[in-house]
């Protein structure tokens, strides 16, 4: 069993129900050939993503990686999301969270990186 538990969330389950909705509607306008369809069938599924977006940001939504067993149920809900989870691309795109890497910063005044050969052949 893995660890990661990753889409067992209020938030990921509801964002797949309305993208399957959203792709049955896409798939009826297809063969019916309905522009109508279609277009709606395409909203529905853009809607899944900020359905989705939004209950991950309201705290439905877990951070991705390993969580304690404890945090593992659907009605957990996640009380760091507030401030953003490390490397979660969604907290970024809201303007939370953080990367959780080293960040390299330019100083003024300091030489550049020496350049290298990339094999013994250079």
């Amino acid at each position: 069993m893995s660890l990661y538990d990753e889409g067992h969330t209020i938030a990921g389950w509801a964002g797949a129900g309305v993208a399957t909705v959203g792709s049955g509607v896409l798939g009826w306008g297809v063969c019916a050939a309905s522009t109508a369809g279609v277009a709606g069938g395409l909203a529905v599924v853009a809607a899944s993503v900020l359905v989705t977006w939004a209950l991950h940001l309201s705290g439905w939504g877990k951070p991705p990686g390993v969580r304690p067993r404890a945090q593992w149920g659907m009605r957990d809900r996640d009380t760091l999301a507030r401030a953003g989870h490390p490397d979660c691309v969604s907290c970024r795109l809201a303007g939370r969270g953080r990367r959780s890497g080293n960040v390299m910063v330019a100083v003024p005044g300091e030489a550049g990186a020496a350049s290298m050969p990339l094999s013994s052949v250079e």
